[in-house]
């Protein structure tokens, strides 16, 4: 038996073993990325399959007539057309709800980042500031204080429960979005937390954004498709909202004219709230778990509907 895994390095870029996956396989073929172009002959006799990113289409899975399983290194599996898997007897299998901890704790640093600035007030002691201000402290840009200040959150799943567990300890009030919607989207800062579908796509758009509180913050660790990027630009440039944080993109990686880079009051980080070393250890471990119970007629996180 062989496995093909088409983009590892995210998973893996040498930190870590593949072991538990190599020792339930004959061979293990790891591609550090894959164009799209490049997947068909990659997968000609591939039998077990493995990817976070590449879309998996009906097309693809026809030419590879040994392909018996298709195992997603992350918790989405929309990239993967799991109608014409079923069609072809061939399993999927997800990760699901592997990095709670992770993109909670990054959220909270990103609300914390727009409320402190703290990369501002740092990169303004490094460029000389504070050795020459008459003063023993000074400020970039106002702090806030969060205690007081409301949360709204939209997607109350694993993440999205964490993360008010751990704003109500900064005092925070927490406003959630399928039980009062008006209050969410009324709230100092609102995060999102839900999964990307054909009914929400760019749901964050500016007849939504014209609702939210004036001088609010927008936070997104979830799926860049959930925002009009457009619309958001315009909102932080005119200062209907103070600030947004994002953690991903509508294109990654983003186009050179991606409208939120470059704007002083949006912070953006590269797809990283998932990526501790433990959460990418998991991935492998849960990988090779779900493989093995497959191998012994199992059907452990597998997945039998479409993303959407």
């Amino acid at each position: 038996m062989n496995i093909v895994l088409l983009d590892g390095h995210t998973i893996n870029p040498g930190d870590l073993s593949w072991e538990p996956l190599e020792k339930l396989c004959d061979e293990m073929t790891v591609y550090e990325r894959t164009e799209q172009d490049e997947i068909p002959a990659k997968i000609r006799d591939c039998e077990i399959l493995m990817t976070s990113k590449c879309f998996i289409t009906r097309e693809l899975m026809e030419a590879a007539p040994k392909l018996k399983y298709i195992g997603s290194t992350a918790t989405g599996y929309n990239n993967i057309d799991v109608e014409a898997a079923a069609d072809l007897g061939i399993a999927v299998t997800n990760i699901p709800a592997y990095s709670t901890e992770a993109v909670s704790q990054h959220t909270i640093a990103l609300i914390l980042e727009l409320s402190n600035h703290v990369g501002l007030h740092d990169d303004s002691v490094q460029a000389g500031e504070w050795q020459s201000s008459e003063y023993f402290c000074y400020w970039k840009k106002p702090v806030t204080l969060l205690a007081g200040r409301s949360l709204g959150i939209i997607g109350y799943g694993a993440i999205g429960s964490r993360v008010a567990e751990i704003a109500r300890t900064l005092g925070m009030t927490i406003n959630v979005y399928s039980r009062d919607r008006e209050a969410a989207v009324r709230s100092d800062f609102l995060s999102l937390h839900c999964p990307l579908t054909t009914d929400n796509a760019k749901m964050i758009n500016e007849e939504f954004i014209a609702q939210m509180k004036d001088g609010a913050c927008l936070i997104n660790t979830a799926r860049g498709g959930l925002i009009d990027e457009e619309a958001l630009a315009s909102a932080l440039r005119s200062g209907k909202l103070a600030g947004a944080a994002v953690d991903v993109l509508s294109t990654e990686p983003p186009a050179q004219d991606n409208p939120l880079i470059g704007l002083d009051n949006c912070i953006i980080t590269p797809h990283i709230a998932w990526c501790p070393v433990e959460m990418r250890q998991k991935v492998i471990d849960v990988l090779a778990e779900n493989l093995t119970d497959w191998l012994e007629g199992g059907t452990l996180n597998r997945v039998e509907r479409s993303f959407e």
